[in-house]
């Protein structure tokens, strides 16, 4: 059996576009990316506001479509694909986080799911046998639960960042199916998170043409992940077809030992991918591949919402208040995500965590990204201004209210129509 293959490679903003299609192609992407297939380009958006480390960046998803295009995929068979969670406002999240001028400025289809008239399918009818063998999410949603009928056939490139999580210790690759397979009620499966991205990739495996990640590591979060870090700035990139070597490889860069993270055991032990580092072959930058960063990981200095989620979902907290969300009553939940995050934490502390980076090369060219003209390697400028944070203050709060609203009005609970609750015949 082939080893498991991980490129890498140290990257810079006067080279990155060239060193994205090089990273995918020692990755042997077109190996796994059927052309003649939909691909989809499954954006991360960690947090709707700007948050170095956190969400997908333009750089990467612009350098991923256009190795494709360089590669003689067709325009019309690629599409953005964003997810919808009632904490997360993916619309706002593109805009803020640049994606949305890069698909735009490609013409490609930007598709957001859960919206509009796709057809849905059961995932039992979509994967067959295969859900007999699932760790647990048959016991978490005993009547199954409804994917996009897209997702059948269709290639995915995954566009996760380097980061930290407060449930998973590391999130990548594994991870970034969380949001596009599983409906509202994906909280659910919280408590027992590790299992349930076993199933997720066992899922991808089943119904995709081709699954891929490229992984960007020019910035890197550290501390309580995926949203309230300590943004670093490292200048590497990843790409793999395996979605466990990438993972392991991420936190071995980080500096945890990927066969101790359980997920990435599990999906180890299932022979899923290779989650040991010493069985994967790296090619491209090797040396970048040997450092470690020493992060101190998401638990020592874990936020109030963090600590309170743990308490919760595996804590003395987990008898009195889980069951509440699943009723009517989980709204409380979003409601206290969105104050704490959006209304307290970004308008008080982000900007002064993110300060170290924002006037480093990256934060340079995010911030003029949409005045910047590349060459063919990538941009020989960035521009003078440091990236601002504009979203500060009062009116970092009164954008959250706004989110408040979007919260409730898209809460599973209330909306009047569930994509979930379609009837197995939507197949």
């Amino acid at each position: 059996m082939a080893r498991s293959t991980v490129a890498i490679l140290r990257t810079s903003p006067a080279t990155v576009l060239r060193d994205y299609h090089t990273l995918m192609n020692l990755a042997r992407y077109r190996d796994v990316v059927a052309p003649d297939a939909e691909t989809a380009l499954k954006v991360n958006i960690s947090w709707h506001f700007f948050f170095p480390g956190s969400s997908t960046t333009p750089w990467q998803l612009d350098g991923v479509i256009r190795a494709m295009l360089a590669d003689g995929y067709a325009r019309e068979r690629i599409h953005a694909c964003h997810n919808r969670t009632v904490v997360i406002d993916a619309h706002l999240g593109e805009r803020e986080n640049k994606q949305l001028p890069v698909v735009e400025a490609h013409g490609l289809q930007n598709v957001h799911l859960y919206e509009g008239d796709e057809p849905w399918i059961n995932i039992r009818d979509a994967v067959g046998d295969l859900a007999k063998r699932f760790l647990c999410l048959n016991e978490v949603y005993p009547g199954g639960f409804m994917i996009p009928r897209r997702f059948i056939g269709e290639n995915i490139i995954h566009l996760p960042t380097v980061k930290t999580h407060v449930f998973t210790t590391t999130t990548g690759a594994m991870k970034n199916a969380f949001g596009g397979l599983l409906n509202e009620h994906r909280h659910w499966t919280h408590p027992v998170i590790h299992e349930t991205l076993v199933d997720l990739l066992m899922i991808q495996q089943k119904i995709h043409r081709g699954v891929f990640a490229v992984m960007d590591g020019t910035f890197a979060g550290d501390g309580p992940g995926p949203r309230c870090m300590t943004p670093q700035v490292k200048n590497v990139i990843l790409a793999s077809a395996d979605q466990v070597a990438i993972d392991a490889v991420a936190a071995r860069l980080m500096g945890f030992d990927p066969l101790s993270i359980k997920y990435i055991r599990l999906a180890h032990d299932a022979g899923l991918g290779c989650g040991d580092p010493r069985e994967i072959e790296i090619v491209g930058d090797t040396s970048a591949a040997n450092e470690s960063w020493n992060f101190v990981g998401p638990f020592r200095k874990m936020t109030f919402a963090a600590r309170m989620q743990h308490q919760i979902y595996w804590g003395p907290l987990r008898m009195p208040i889980e069951w509440s969300l699943k009723t009517v009553l989980a709204p409380w939940a979003y409601l206290a995500s969105v104050l704490y995050h959006d209304s307290f934490w970004y308008p008080l502390v982000a900007e002064r965590q993110m300060k170290p980076v924002l006037g480093s090369p990256w934060g340079r060219l995010f911030e003029n990204w949409e005045q910047l003209t590349p060459d063919a390697n990538g941009f020989p400028q960035v521009g003078d201004e440091p990236a601002a944070v504009k979203r500060t203050g009062w009116r970092a709060f009164g954008q959250s209210l706004g989110i408040l609203g979007t919260c409730l009005k898209e809460a599973p609970e209330f909306a009047s129509r569930r994509r979930h609750e379609q009837p197995r015949s939507a197949a």
